[in-house]
């Protein structure tokens, strides 16, 4: 466990280490969650086995005790400080994947160019506060200019996101909380993030 210093606080990284040099993962959390969310367990896994170091990323907010989530540009200051801490410590020379869960992916969207990310991870990307389908933010995934994952619940009630140019998009069951089939996200990051770092070797 490493705290960073961030504009915003300390943040807080767990380094999972991989075997092989494939490259380098950083994870956040979502907005009411930290980085223990199964769908973050098995992602980390998945990068593992394909040979990617992993960092989970738990922002100011979180380390202080907070439950509500800083503002967005408070949230994407950290994180860059984070990518920079990484970029010259553990991961170091490596490909960066950057990513997260619900909240943590909208932040790994709209900082991907800032970090210097290759590919972006996206689970359980909330296209919409649910009911709410004309306040979505599909500007933040359609900003991203290199490949794109989002894994996604086939019942979640913060929408769908749609393929696109450069966007993979695989549908599981249940919501959300992407709970329901952690084998299932294992499957689909593995497979995505070996291609991906694949291209950059």
């Amino acid at each position: 466990m490493q705290e960073v210093a961030t504009p915003h606080g300390p943040a807080r990284v767990q380094l999972h280490s991989a075997d092989g040099t494939a490259g380098g993962l950083l994870l956040g959390h979502g907005a009411g969650g930290g980085v223990d969310a199964p769908d973050l367990v098995a992602a980390t896994g998945a990068a593992r086995q394909a040979g990617l170091h992993v960092a989970l990323v738990e922002q100011p907010y979180r380390v202080a005790g907070r439950r509500a989530p800083a503002p967005a540009a408070q949230l994407d200051a950290s994180w860059l400080a984070v990518v920079t801490a990484v970029r010259s410590g553990q991961l170091a020379g490596l490909p960066l994947v950057t990513g997260g869960r619900s909240s943590g992916a909208r932040v790994a969207c709209r900082t991907a160019a800032a970090a210097g990310a290759v590919a972006v991870l996206c689970l359980a990307f909330p296209v919409q506060p649910p009911g709410k389908p004309d306040k979505h933010r599909r500007a933040e995934l359609d900003g991203v200019t290199v490949p794109v994952l989002v894994v996604q619940g086939e019942r979640d009630l913060f929408g769908r996101p749609e393929s696109a140019a450069g966007r993979s998009v695989v549908l599981l069951p249940g919501d959300h909380s992407l709970k329901a089939d952690p084998a299932g996200v294992a499957r689909a990051v593995g497979g995505w993030l070996r291609l991906v770092t694949g291209e950059h070797r």
